[in-house]
């Protein structure tokens, strides 16, 4: 069967959409990693100079530091108030406590990520779950009934190499367009159309990938890079760092002067010239000269350069709220106490809360087409509950002992207990058998003690 012209048209858009994404998908890549070119590094740094450069990856600190405090702990599904077997076998299957961090790194990183789910032709009840980059990724969204309607996939020659042999075109050579009944696999030709190969009519009604949008705005469906809130203070401390390495290296070690000499003066105990290097920092200078005087100038105080990065660093904390100490500012006292942690990270652990509310509804929808695929039942995706583990700073002292004092007033069962302290469903289960091996140990002792048995 041949592609359809509304098919063809909608690879078109998608494709254009695509191209319109690379430019800045490359720039946000490169800040992630910290490998952005600074445009201007200032009137004081000569252009070859710019070996010096020094970036401090605070873009890519930022993303780590949300990813690492937005771990799942289990999902549940609807009236459910224990994980689910299934999704947690599919969650297990799948390594998605890993694969986990790859989509919110893409989140963050380029503004949208994306999730896949596919039958598994090993294991049916075991669906595959995949991380899709966004930067191959392109979707369509019904705004008004908050649901995807289509998505491509472009793939194979993104290097900027040729087509089929023709110069004139270039880009991917292969794509998977995903619709909500049908996923067809198409193919470049030469002339610059797309050709099908093969196509699946699942007829499952709804598209088979979920995109999650980081700082999305009511009326659009368009992400936002969130490390945008840091590229320009990033830049900014580059160049700061840049020319306190350029100033180190020309104000830093004291300039010496000399009068009355000229450059053949400068000779060694032997009576050889001295390069030029060897007479610039050498203790001692001898030269032939008996008028000459040399003394040297007072060194530059460079401690403005470390006033300028304090500034960055604190504006850098206020618009990701993180706290000071994650830029590398410390104060020389006595270590902060769990408190005081707690304080100060409590604006980001809100912010952070706040994200895993709209990541989780992604996951809930992701874990629903999971559960159909695994199950054949149909499950609404916006009521499967995503439950995270607590992204605040464990100060665990404090934590027993309040869990301890409401355990024993009666206010908190074991389980509520075990989640609290952040338990897995697998570390549960464990000590569930634990407590079930001791109760009939006991029993076991105790019928032994009455003489039954005996």
């Amino acid at each position: 069967m041949a592609l359809s012209a509304q098919e063809a048209v909608l690879l078109d858009k998608h494709y254009e959409t695509y191209q319109g994404n690379q430019a800045r998908d490359e720039l946000m890549s490169r800040y992630r990693d910290g490998e952005q070119r600074i445009a201007q590094l200032g009137m004081a740094v000569p252009p070859d100079f710019r070996r010096f450069l020094l970036v401090a990856n605070w873009p890519g600190m930022y993303v780590d530091s949300i990813v690492s405090r937005q771990d799942v702990r289990a999902l549940y599904l609807p009236g459910q108030y224990e994980a689910d077997p299934t999704l947690s076998a599919v969650f297990d299957a799948n390594n998605l406590d890993s694969e986990l961090s790859l989509f919110l790194d893409d989140r963050y990183t380029y503004g949208r990520a994306f999730l896949s789910v596919g039958a598994n032709e090993d294991d049916a009840t075991v669906p595959l779950v995949h991380v899709e980059s966004p930067r191959e990724m392109t979707a369509t969204v019904d705004i008004r009934r908050r649901r995807m309607t289509s998505a491509v996939r472009f793939y194979g020659t993104t290097d900027g190499s040729i087509v089929s042999g023709n110069p004139a075109i270039h880009g991917p050579t292969d794509a998977t367009l995903y619709l909500p009944d049908v996923t067809v696999w198409v193919q470049r030709r030469a002339d610059g159309q797309w050709a099908e190969l093969d196509r699946d009519q699942h007829r499952l009604g709804r598209v088979p990938v979920v995109m999650s949008l980081c700082r999305r705005r009511s009326g659009v469906m368009e992400g936002r890079p969130i490390i945008t809130r840091v590229n320009d203070i990033a830049d900014a401390a580059a160049r700061a760092l840049t020319n306190l390495q350029f100033a180190s290296e020309a104000h830093g070690v004291p300039q010496r002067w000399a009068l009355g000499v000229s450059k053949g003066d400068f000779v060694d105990k032997d009576g050889k010239p001295l390069p030029v290097w060897e007479a610039y920092f050498g203790s001692i200078w001898a030269n032939q000269s008996k008028d000459a005087k040399v003394g040297q100038f007072t060194a530059s105080d460079l401690t403005n350069f470390e006033t300028q990065l304090k500034i960055y660093a604190a504006i850098a904390g206020s618009v990701t709220y993180l706290p000071l100490r994650y830029f590398g500012l410390t104060t020389p006292t006595n270590p902060p106490s769990a408190d005081s942690i707690r304080a100060e990270e409590a604006s980001f652990v809100k912010f952070v809360e706040m994200e895993n509310a709209q990541v989780g509804a992604v996951l809930g929808w992701a874990a629903s087409l999971a559960y159909w695929f695994a199950s054949g039942e149909k499950v609404d995706g916006s009521r499967i509950e995503v439950d995270w583990v607590n992204p605040a700073t464990p100060t665990i002292a404090q934590r027993e002992d309040a869990l301890a004092k409401r355990y024993a007033a009666g206010v908190i069962s074991r389980e509520g207990y075990w989640d609290e302290l952040g338990w897995s469903e697998a570390r549960k289960t464990k000590e569930r058998q634990y407590l079930a091996a001791e109760a009939a140990e006991g029993l076991t002792n105790l019928k032994l003690d009455a003489g039954v048995g005996a």
